[in-house]
């Protein structure tokens, strides 16, 4: 691996670069917080090679949402279900608009 290719990773939002201890501190929670919504299967951590949890900043985001909504008085299992269904919508929602562009350039 080259020098190059380590600081590329700085802009991956997909790199597992935070520990639990980090993460926790970042999103100003406990790292049972954390485990609770791994185990809820909103975001699955990555494991280092000493078995220790990693997140990526866009776990992070995920956590910080679901973190919003448990603070508003939202059970954890339902924060996470309805961060699960938010994204679902937005994705059906980005197919629709792609079928629909797809339909007009197409003539139909």
């Amino acid at each position: 691996m080259t020098a190059d290719d380590s600081f590329g990773r700085l802009d991956d939002d997909d790199y597992p670069a935070y520990t639990m201890g980090r993460a926790a501190e970042l999103l100003g929670t406990t790292p049972g917080f954390l485990r609770a919504i791994g185990e809820a299967r909103l975001i699955s951590p990555r494991r280092s090679a000493g078995g220790h949890r990693r997140y990526s900043r866009y776990q992070l985001r995920i956590a910080a949402r679901a973190r919003e909504l448990v603070d508003q008085g939202t059970p954890i299992e339902a924060a996470c279900r309805i961060i699960i269904l938010e994204d679902q919508l937005e994705e059906a929602r980005r197919r629709n608009a792609e079928y629909r562009e797809s339909r007009r350039t197409a003539g139909v």
